[in-house]
């Protein structure tokens, strides 16, 4: 090719990138000229600039079954978001109420709190009358289904909606469990017995139905396919509704349930009882499945350590489990060659774990998720529980943890692999969480440390709950977190600490305009 028509050639192209540039400007413009005939547009001062490929965090949806309950498991809410340089943001409550007219509920608009602990009281809901309770039964009327009293929707925007946290709180004002974000698949993983009362509460947080489908496998098998006709649920718009599987796993040792949804988006969660009324436990939403695990947040305690394994696939799955703790990395004794069959669910109990702070590290030929049971848990509880989260990306927040006279928090840091350094940062309500200056602490390679949740002590008697975040500074290595919460000397809940962005990174997508451009 000459010189010339090297030139000719560069010419076109540049000719028709400019030509696409321009076709998509007018398309654009043409398309906010409608969108101006409709409403009038607002201009503000813009926030500040985000590097291409970066999506800064502008909004977050979660729900919680227990608030406005009443009786032994209503209770209010805690709620924590990173600390936020600039923007403004806002909390919205939405709480569900099954006997009001048909409609969305009336959202409540609350001031902003971003960066702090914010506790707030929600009002019990009205009880459901008996003509509207009822409805259609599960899986050949082995799972009474339900319209449920109570149930809260939180919505936060700008400021308020990075690094957003929220816990559910128990009448006592302890936290309970954490609020979920909308799925179409859940899992969760439990024990079971015949005193044992199992309930799936199913929260649609949108303005569309939601067809739900549970699937339930226990140690003798599949028992109902989340796929199968008669397993599915319509969720309506901004409702709860909740079932009771205790028929459908009376017989079982141990259970996996699995909720999808076909269409719309559902918030599940799963509460375990004793006979007596009691508030018993929420059980921790089990990570998916995958052939490695990480489950943090071992106490230094004795007690039970028994864990819960489903292998979802019909291939057989050997399982082998790795102890973090202080004093390194190890195979505790009977942690190796544990076998689980396919599409069953079974409980091994590892006593050699006991009185080990840290995490385990589980892994297997074919994908599986799991839950460790521990001694402990709130009354009425078969235990507490330990679930799978990935390592801390960019920040952790929980929201509330108790101190003082409410009770004793301590982290658990692990560090499966290379050494890894965060700092931690702690703050009672309408306190910034900023970490000025900060504990920093290191994790060696391979294992774990324990870090005590404290204030200073003229500040016990006032403070109840703290806001507490985790960082991982720049060079650390993956690190994994989870908050214990022990009241009366007896561990209370297990809570993983899971990433909470203010950023989002985009992938990396070719053929793009901008690629096109030349830019």
């Amino acid at each position: 090719m000459t010189a010339r028509k090297a030139r000719q050639t560069r010419s076109r192209q540049r000719a028709n990138q400019l030509t696409l540039a321009f076709l998509v400007l007018v398309a654009v413009a043409g398309l906010y000229g409608l969108a101006g005939v409709k409403r009038a547009a607002l201009l503000t001062g813009g926030a500040a600039a985000v590097p291409a490929g970066r999506l800064t965090v502008m909004s977050a949806l979660v729900a919680c079954p227990a608030p406005g309950t009443a009786g032994v498991t209503g209770g209010g809410i805690a709620q924590a978001s990173a600390p936020a340089s600039t923007g403004t943001g806002a909390v919205t409550l939405t709480a569900l109420n099954a006997a009001a007219a048909s409609g969305s509920p009336a959202a409540v608009s609350t001031s902003p709190h971003p960066g702090q602990l914010k506790v707030r009281a929600v009002r019990s809901a009205p009880a459901v009358p008996k003509k509207l309770a009822t409805m259609p039964p599960m899986a050949k009327g082995l799972v009474p289904t339900s319209h449920a009293r109570g149930g809260l929707i939180i919505a936060a925007t700008g400021s308020d909606a990075q690094g957003f946290d929220v816990e559910q709180l128990s009448p006592a004002g302890l936290p309970a469990a954490r609020c979920q974000g909308p799925g179409s698949d859940f899992w969760f993983i439990s024990p079971e017995t015949t005193s044992t009362r199992t309930e799936l509460y199913l929260i649609n947080a949108d303005s569309t139905p939601a067809d739900a489908h549970v699937g339930v496998q226990t140690e003798s098998g599949p028992l109902l396919g989340a796929q199968a006709q008669d397993s599915g649920i319509i969720v309506p718009p901004y409702s709860m509704v909740v079932q009771n599987l205790d028929k459908l796993v009376r017989s079982a040792k141990a259970a996996a349930f699995h909720v999808t949804t076909s269409t719309g988006r559902v918030i599940a969660a799963i509460r375990m009882t004793g006979k007596a009324r009691k508030a018993g436990a929420w059980l921790p939403v089990a990570s998916e499945p995958a052939t490695t695990q990480v489950l943090t947040g071992l106490p230094a305690t004795a007690g039970t350590r028994q864990l819960y394994v489903t292998v979802p696939g019909g291939a057989a799955a050997k399982v082998t489990v790795t102890a973090i703790t202080p004093r390194g990395s190890y195979q505790p004794t009977g942690g190796s060659g544990i076998p689980v069959l396919g599409r069953t669910t079974t409980a091994v109990s590892i006593p050699s774990l006991s009185g080990n702070p840290g995490s385990i590290k589980i892994s297997a030929n074919v994908p599986f998720t799991a839950v460790l049971e521990l001694s402990g848990g709130p009354p009425g509880a078969p235990g507490a529980f330990v679930s799978g989260a990935g390592p801390v990306t960019e920040q952790g927040v929980i929201a509330a943890s108790p101190v003082g006279s409410a009770g004793k928090s301590q982290l658990v840091l692990s560090a499966p692999g290379r050494a890894a350094r965060v700092k931690i940062c702690q703050a009672a309500a309408g306190v910034p969480l900023a970490c000025q200056p900060g504990q920093v602490v290191k994790i060696g390679a391979r294992s774990a440390t324990k870090v005590k949740i404290g204030l200073a002590r003229q500040a016990r008697r006032k403070v109840k709950l703290v806001a507490i975040l985790v960082t991982p500074l720049p060079g650390s290595g993956p690190v994994y977190a989870a908050r214990l919460a022990t009241v009366g000397g007896s561990l209370q809940t297990v809570l993983p600490v899971v990433s909470s962005p203010t950023v989002i990174n985009l992938p990396v997508v070719r053929q793009s305009l901008a690629g096109m451009l030349g830019s």
